[in-house]
């Protein structure tokens, strides 16, 4: 197994029925944990990336709706330099 997390900007923040369709999404194709940041209107995500690819992930957040305008690049930190 290969974790990766990706961090997404939100358009707008999640209503109640986004949330639960995640949570569907979430079980059915193996994100294993997601967390939104109302604070940066942003979305990450936990996933497995020996079984699933990236854009399978934009792809699933299509089909619930969710109104992400890009991925956030990561920052690096000191100890990565």
């Amino acid at each position: 197994m290969t974790l990766m997390e990706i961090t997404y900007e939100l358009q707008s923040p999640l209503n109640a029925e986004q949330l639960r369709a995640l949570g569907r999404f979430a079980n059915t194709y193996g994100l294993r944990r997601f967390r939104v940041d109302e604070k940066t209107n942003r979305l990450s995500f936990e996933y497995d990336a020996s079984r699933l690819k990236e854009t399978e992930v934009a792809h699933v957040l299509r089909q619930a709706r969710i109104p992400v305008t890009g991925r956030v690049e990561p920052v690096a930190t000191v100890s990565q330099l």
